[in-house]
């Protein structure tokens, strides 16, 4: 059963009383002949799984950096680890909205990138050295921010991050788990790739209904869904304060390394190229069946405009805005919030042109709740 998500949108309210007043049945038959499983497959093929081999290799080569950084602590390693570190967080923007099969079983998002990740809990994990980090106690003390915090944050300066790791100790508490960290998540990536390479692609591409369980349905679901949460409130809403009225520069994405921008121009992209059905990780063609596509065959008109079209232009209207805000955002909502407060209004018009619009156009359904009352 998909487990329940809650989030945070007034408008899918409405928009849920709209498809209950619009649907002729319950079980969202659509009655297109669109070529859905055309689509699955240009999904699988030349987006997720390239996708994941390319996440997969960039947390191998983080791995190897911190074998590297650990063994011997410079200047130059640690500055290599970090790259090593963004390149792979990077990968990660470009699978992140592909909560199914494997990755919704295990929850991979929870634990790989929960931010800000609790660093007092984390410090005394470390010391204590008895930890597990299955448990979903431990969330919030592994994945990318966590490894962000032990490369950038653990301390004022480079040379006092480079002289905490070069201290003399058996079974160092700090290079031990920064080592945990990264191992983690090359296996939690590699058991998603995994699957999608021995038989999970063909149960997915095969499931090509039109059900609430079809993939197209549950996907499409999963892509709004991180969208909203993840892309609009996590990295812009929530820090900017657009729930609570108050601001929470410290809730960023990229707090210790100032690439909260990178990260979040990464997965802007990549959702706008999902829409498009276009891969930016495969050698092969790089176009194929994708929800614009879907969206021009059943000619659906919004506004005058055609409806692909008018999603495509606001994903640019958000990049636009986007690309006025300062590489670090937590500087950003203490210098001037105005832009980041701009940045969430330009994102949450397409929060109505999918979960609305397009949704309607498609026949699907929302699968989940929002109850957050933005």
């Amino acid at each position: 059963m998909k487990k329940a998500k809650y989030f945070f949108s007034l408008v899918a309210i409405f928009s849920m009383v709209i498809f209950a007043g619009c649907s002729d049945d319950d079980t969202g038959d659509l009655t297109d002949n669109f070529d859905r499983q055309a689509m699955l497959t240009n999904w699988a093929d030349n987006i997720i799984i390239p996708g994941y081999e390319r996440y997969v290799s960039d947390l191998e080569a983080l791995s190897a950096e911190v074998e590297t950084f650990t063994s011997t602590p410079t200047l130059d390693n640690l500055n290599a680890l970090r790259n090593a570190w963004l390149e792979a967080n990077l990968a990660w923007q470009k699978v992140a909205m592909f909560e199914i099969g494997k990755a919704e079983s295990i929850t991979l998002i929870n634990y790989t990138n929960i931010y800000p990740t609790n660093t007092e809990d984390m410090i005394k994990t470390i010391e204590s050295g008895d930890y597990d980090l299955s448990s979903v106690n431990k969330q919030d003390e592994q994945g990318f921010p966590a490894i962000e915090y032990l490369i950038y944050g653990v301390r004022d300066t480079d040379q006092a991050i480079i002289d905490l790791y070069s201290q003399e100790m058996v079974n160092h508490p700090y290079k031990i788990f920064l080592k945990d960290l990264t191992q983690r998540l090359e296996t939690l990536a590699k058991s998603v790739h995994d699957d999608w390479e021995n038989g999970y692609r063909d149960t997915f591409v095969n499931n090509d209904g039109s059900e609430a369980t079809a993939s197209v349905n549950k996907l499409v679901n999963d892509y709004i869904f991180y969208y909203e949460k993840h892309l609009r409130a996590g990295k812009i809403g929530i820090p900017a304060g657009v729930f609570t009225g108050s601001k929470s520069s410290e809730k960023v994405e990229g707090l210790y390394s100032g690439k909260s921008k990178a990260l979040f121009m990464a997965g802007l992209d990549a959702m706008q190229a999902f829409f498009n059905g276009t891969s930016l990780d495969s050698n092969l063609p790089v176009e194929g069946e994708g929800l614009k596509s879907y969206l021009d065959f059943v000619q659906e008109i919004s506004d005058g405009e055609d409806l692909g079209s008018l999603i495509n232009a606001q994903f640019e209207l958000a990049r636009d805005q986007a690309e006025l805000l300062s590489d670090n955002f937590s500087a950003q909502v203490e210098n001037d919030n105005s832009l980041m407060l701009q940045t969430y209004d330009e994102l949450q018009k397409n929060v109505v042109n999918m979960k609305v619009d397009m949704l309607q156009a498609l026949n699907i359904r929302v699968d989940y709740v929002d109850a957050d009352g933005d």
